[in-house]
């Protein structure tokens, strides 16, 4: 089993931090980016905008610190505000977007069509690629899902959607992955 390369007890940095100590703020930076990065660039689908997103995240943590009560771990703490801006992200890029894609783009392909046709290197493509290539919603719904291990009962209430809509966009996610990785 991987262990974690943050140690088992943060609370001493996060107590320095949430007092204002920019030193023990950027040790629990170091020892998180990583993962917050991972989370914002497979939600948002980009590594330029999960870069800016990451900072966004660290922003947020900062400011909230104080407020921090330790009821959990700081890593699950810092990874729900990940979660929680990528989200709002989302919402904000496209509010007049519907959640599934399911009629033609300007080119009159259907995504599904679309996913067919991704570059491929050599036989197979690269997962990490593949789930960028998602449409936006369903890609979200398979990372906190699949990725991240949410419920969908919990995923429903994050994304202001039913179980059933998470349900239904993770169906259509893992189809145009299989799709897209065995062609």
């Amino acid at each position: 089993m991987i262990q974690s390369s943050a140690p088992a007890d943060d609370s001493e940095d996060v107590a320095l931090a949430a007092s204002g100590d920019r030193r023990a703020f950027e040790r629990l930076y170091r020892l998180h980016v990583n993962r917050v990065f991972s989370v914002c660039t497979r939600m948002c689908g980009s590594k330029v905008r999960g870069e800016e997103l990451t900072q966004d995240v660290f922003v947020r943590a900062w400011e909230k610190l104080p407020q921090f009560r330790g009821e959990a771990a700081f890593s699950t703490w810092i990874h729900r505000v990940a979660v929680n801006i990528a989200l709002t992200d989302r919402k904000n890029e496209g509010r007049n977007r519907p959640r599934l894609v399911d009629d033609e783009s300007e080119d009159g392909e259907t995504p599904v069509q679309k996913a067919s046709v991704m570059p491929m290197h050599g036989d197979r493509m690269d997962l990490n690629e593949a789930i960028a290539k998602l449409p936006a919603g369903a890609r979200q719904i398979f990372v906190l899902h699949d990725v991240q291990g949410y419920k969908h009962e919990e995923i429903a209430e994050m994304c202001g959607i039913t179980a059933g809509g998470s349900k239904a966009q993770l169906h259509r996610a893992r189809l145009l992955l299989r799709e897209a990785l065995t062609r």
